[in-house]
């Protein structure tokens, strides 16, 4: 009978409550160089459960497992060294730890794939400016056409495809999970490990495109929206004074649905993107306060599926690490 891996015993340990064996057998193993250990070690030095969040103690165990050859580590230690978790962003050491891992890992070689079909400088950015349409006027509310190409889109929906969830909301009576009223689609939020290196060149591509620095940027919400499903009249900036979203960009990532357009009430303006199209909107007015004319809705989706990501913007840099950024 196979002898059960260290890993395994302390996730068991930890599911039971036993937190403190869990970190000691999980230590254990690490010290004597196991990578699922010290990979694992470090997804708890970033969730900060069971141990206090390090980012920087983190990123020292994931090269520890990267250099023993853990793809989730080194995939982990890419995105976080360019996004700039728990040190300046660096996208040059980034992209040297993407050459050297994807010399022996499948996911890190597509990858770089992506990367080298971008035209992208040295940071990352851009070098050629993309094309805007406008849609509307009141709100301003502008589209990139062919903002992305169909491997690109693939590629967000890849990275959170397996997170996604029912959209809910917690009863603030009850403390239950409760279906969301407003929104009925499926949704995952493609957190700070789950940002490879292309989708940080595609952020990079909306700062380029809106002027919006890319610090000020939220995660990705990956949204699939099935027959029947949509996301009702709504207003995307915050209820309470803070860092406000000011401005709301979509990548539509897929055709083959019908249904499912972006409504602005104010304006009535209608927009079915095609995969790859970006649709920029502004949310705030002139003084940067919530703008009632930027409510909309996702319309009901008829037929087909629709997948779309989100990328809300902020008037100042939001740190994903820190609730409320």
């Amino acid at each position: 009978m196979a002898m059960e891996h260290p890993v395994d015993q302390a996730q068991q340990k930890l599911e039971s409550g036993e937190l403190d064996a869990a970190i000691r057998i999980a230590e254990g193993a690490a010290l004597s160089g196991d990578a699922e250990a010290l990979a694992l070690l470090g997804s708890w030095r970033l969730i900060g459960h069971p141990l206090p969040r390090d980012l920087v103690l983190a990123r020292s165990l994931l090269a520890q497992a990267a250099e023993a050859r853990h793809g989730w580590a080194a995939l982990a230690l890419i995105a976080l060294t360019a996004n700039g978790s728990g040190a300046p962003s660096d996208w040059q050491a980034a992209l040297t730890l993407l050459r050297k891992t994807a010399q022996w890992d499948a996911e890190a070689k597509e990858h770089l794939r992506l990367l080298h079909a971008m035209n992208i400088d040295a940071d990352g950015y851009p070098t050629h400016p993309v094309k805007a349409d406008t849609i509307s006027e009141t709100p301003s509310a502008h589209c990139f056409p062919a903002f992305l190409t169909p491997d690109e889109c693939a590629h967000i929906a890849r990275a959170g495809q397996d997170l996604l969830e029912p959209s809910m909301i917690v009863d603030p009576v009850s403390g239950k999970f409760l279906p969301h009223p407003i929104r009925t689609s499926a949704g995952a939020t493609l957190g700070p490990t789950r940002e490879s290196l292309p989708i940080q060149a595609i952020q990079r591509r909306i700062a380029a495109a809106t002027h919006i620095p890319v610090a000020h940027g939220e995660s990705f919400s990956l949204l699939h929206y099935a027959p029947g499903q949509q996301y009702r009249l709504h207003v995307d900036t915050l209820p309470e004074p803070c860092n406000q979203r000011i401005a709301t960009c979509i990548l539509y990532l897929n055709d083959g649905y019908s249904g499912g357009e972006t409504y602005f009430e104010k304006s009535a303006a209608r927009f079915r993107g095609r995969i790859g199209d970006a649709l920029f909107f502004s949310n705030v007015d002139a003084s940067g306060r919530p703008d009632p004319k930027s409510r909309h809705a996702g319309l009901p989706v008829i037929k087909g599926a629709k997948w779309i990501a989100t990328r809300w913007l902020r008037a100042a840099p939001f740190d994903p690490w820190t609730v409320g950024g």
